[in-house]
């Protein structure tokens, strides 16, 4: 794994080089590819970003990857996107949604889990390129494949949780923290799971005993069927619900929600701006503006994973011809997760964020290795090396 990150870097780097020494049929003053076949790809590459069930609006996981489409079609203008939802959540209607444009479109950027089964489309049209984000191909049978015109991202979402998690149980005033998430696929329960470690390291080190409130009525069921617990929605759009939940977290006295849930975890932020002395943590993107409640702001921070990044990197490579099908895991060591602590972009005490900062190094070093979905470490099992 850690030679396709390697490999996704190694390719980056070509890229620049290309740009900056020229090559023949590249335009280095623009940036556009020249005379092969695979090297025109970028002028009038037709792309599509296919989102299910929210759209690329969602403040949140689907606009960040429509960020990075956005961002590489401004240094190639002869480039185009078109977003495209699939509004029920539903994997057959998700994979249906790609196999109707399929024949349309040079590039499609598929968000979420429910596309892991895109292996058959992606098989029988070599000759287009698919971005797969927050999960890897399968099989029919489940099982991890690599296909050759599919690179697939996957994010370590639960360093991302962790910090999150740090901050809820440094900051909190009531001793009580929750984390929201919409369906308990493997990025939601990363994203629980690390909230609930980044706690659990926090009372492990600050002599905390801070409490995860869960309602038992929305405990979340993986992808296998188990437990997690949790507090889940059961949709990414359902604002209603998300609302609901964050209410009665309130009621319990949970004074600080992380909340990963799409466009539904704006009805958990609503909850929290009718509320007094209540944080929210975003999710995925800086969502500190969508804090704004009249003259204060009840962001205290974001957890992030860098996805604009990584999908403007993947269709750079795609317009020099360096695409390559590939599975990769993108973690803190590549700067793809963290959390917001830009100065006016985040409400945190400079305490917390030395403390958080600290964690991030022990991280990258492997001192601190947080559960996830399928890491075979859950969070009552969870334990660092760093300070023992």
């Amino acid at each position: 794994m850690r030679k396709k990150i390697l490999s996704l870097l190694v390719a980056s780097v070509m890229i620049l080089s290309v740009t900056a020494c020229g090559a023949s049929g590249y335009d280095a003053e623009t940036g556009r590819a020249g005379a092969t076949a695979a090297e025109n790809a970028g002028e009038g590459m037709k792309i599509a970003i296919v989102s299910s069930p929210s759209g690329v609006d969602d403040h949140s996981f689907n606009e960040d990857n429509y960020n990075g489409i956005l961002a590489f079609i401004e240094s190639h203008p002869g480039a185009t996107v078109t977003p495209v939802q699939e509004p029920t959540g539903d994997t057959a209607a998700a994979l249906a949604t790609v196999a109707d444009i399929v024949a349309d479109y040079n590039v499609i950027v598929c968000c979420g889990f429910q596309f892991a089964g895109i292996v058959e489309i992606a098989q029988k049209n070599p000759d287009v390129k698919f971005i797969l984000v927050d999960t890897f191909p399968s099989d029919a049978d489940g099982n991890e494949v690599e296909v050759d015109n599919i690179f697939a991202m996957c994010f370590a979402e639960q360093e991302s949780g962790f910090f999150a998690g740090m901050a809820a149980a440094l900051e909190t005033k009531t001793g009580k923290v929750a984390v929201v998430n919409g369906f308990a696929f493997p990025s939601n329960v990363n994203y629980q799971y690390g909230f609930e470690c980044g706690v659990k390291y926090v009372n492990g080190t600050e002599g905390k005993n801070v409490e995860i409130i869960e309602l038992p009525a929305y405990a979340g069921t993986d992808v296998t069927g188990a437990d997690v617990g949790g507090n889940y929605i059961g949709s990414f759009s359902d604002i209603e619900t998300g609302k609901v939940i964050g209410k009665a977290l309130i009621a319990k006295g949970v004074d600080v929600i992380f909340t990963a849930a799409g466009t539904a975890g704006s009805g958990v932020l609503e909850a929290v701006k009718e509320a007094d002395s209540v944080w929210y943590i975003g999710c995925d993107i800086d969502q500190y503006d969508d804090g704004a409640d009249g003259n204060r702001n009840v962001m205290l921070t974001s957890a992030i994973k860098v996805m604009h990044r990584d999908v403007e990197r993947t269709l750079n490579a795609i317009s020099v011809g360096f695409f390559g099908g590939g599975n990769v895991t993108l973690r803190a060591d590549t700067g793809s997760t963290g959390y917001v602590s830009t100065e006016g972009r985040n409400q945190l005490s400079a305490g917390t964020i030395e403390k958080i900062d600290a964690a991030y190094e022990l991280l990258i070093l492997g001192d601190i290795v947080p559960a996830a979905n399928f890491n075979g470490i859950t969070p009552d099992d969870f334990t660092w090396t760093a300070g023992h």
